[in-house]
């Protein structure tokens, strides 16, 4: 048996529960038939980590007051999102093309923008507090951007793209049946597990110096994403981009590159490759047809381009089981 629910659940899961006229049994809410569907559970570890899984469609947009942000001023934000298969159809077709990702915000970035309460969420948000991850490092061994985002003393957002092993353990997290003698020890050591794989990450990241983010160039950088990765058949130009958000070529350049560990085009290169890859699986066409879809119009260039990121040939990719 839990001992004292009262310090294990978050604050907001409570304020979300009352909002909704329903209750939090044991970690969990489960959204009422009248509101929409899906749960949301949330687990408070011990003083250092707590952690909300959310996964579910409201009929309507809610505001949740969050009372733990100016009570944990210290805490680091990582959400993880895109990693909650979808059950229907519908939404798993949509989920098809969206890039599972971890945001990582320092508590300076105001995250009810980054995490709104809306209609369809399916994320995973763990939340640690920087002086007890910095206790757990060398301070001289660190690299530029980790060492800022665990003084966290500046507004800061990376994103970071979630690979295979990432994708393991939240899947254990989500769907891993624990008896609830071991729940909170298993939830507790998969969080920090995920966490401690992202940081090794981010210390690969080379940025010497970072730069001090608000939330209208982040927005506007998250809108020049989409923008690019709407059309991957057209390769982006810098010059275009930058007057569509209105920036400097260069600040457009750095800002896209310090939040997502990548220059622009590089991160447009490694988009394209994984649609290729989807289309190849998924839609079952024939290579020559994703590559024209592509934009690409030399067929060996595709085949090239396409070994590098997947580590092989689109037609020996096609043909696996």
């Amino acid at each position: 048996m839990r001992k004292d629910k009262q310090q294990i659940e978050p604050s907001v899961i409570k304020e979300f529960a009352h909002l909704l006229g329903t209750e939090v049994k044991n970690g969990r809410l489960e959204i009422p038939d009248d509101f929409g569907k899906g749960y949301c559970a949330g687990f408070v570890f011990n003083e250092h980590i707590r952690m909300l899984i959310l996964n579910y469609e409201l009929n309507e947009d809610l505001v949740v007051e969050n009372r733990d942000i100016n009570a944990h001023s210290r805490m680091i934000l990582f959400k993880f999102q895109n990693i909650i298969p979808k059950k229907d159809p519908l939404s798993a077709a949509k989920q098809l093309r969206a890039i599972p990702s971890v945001l990582i915000a320092t508590s300076n970035l105001n995250t009810e923008v980054i995490i709104p309460i809306d209609t369809n969420t399916a994320s995973i948000n763990i939340e640690v507090d920087a002086n007890y991850l910095s206790g757990l490092f060398e301070f001289s061994e660190k690299s530029p951007v980790l060492q800022s985002l665990l003084e966290n003393t500046q507004p800061l957002l990376f994103e970071q793209i979630i690979y295979p092993s990432l994708q393991k353990i939240a899947d254990e997290i989500v769907s891993e049946p624990v008896d609830e003698t071991f729940e909170l020890f298993f939830l507790r050591i998969k969080a920090e597990e995920l966490i401690c794989r992202l940081l090794m990450e981010l210390e690969k990241r080379e940025e010497k110096r970072l730069y001090a983010l608000n939330v209208r160039d982040i927005q506007t950088i998250y809108r020049i994403k989409e923008q690019m990765l709407e059309h991957p058949e057209t390769p982006p130009v810098i010059k275009e981009l930058a007057l569509c958000a209105n920036m400097s070529s260069s600040k457009l350049k750095r800002i896209f590159k310090q939040i997502f560990g990548s220059g622009i085009f590089s991160y447009y290169q490694e988009f394209r490759m994984k649609e290729a890859a989807r289309l190849l699986k998924e839609e079952k066409l024939s290579v020559s047809d994703v590559g024209y879809k592509l934009g690409f119009t030399n067929l060996s260039h595709f085949s090239r381009v396409f070994g590098e990121h997947i580590g092989m040939k689109p037609k020996q990719y096609s043909l696996r089981t």
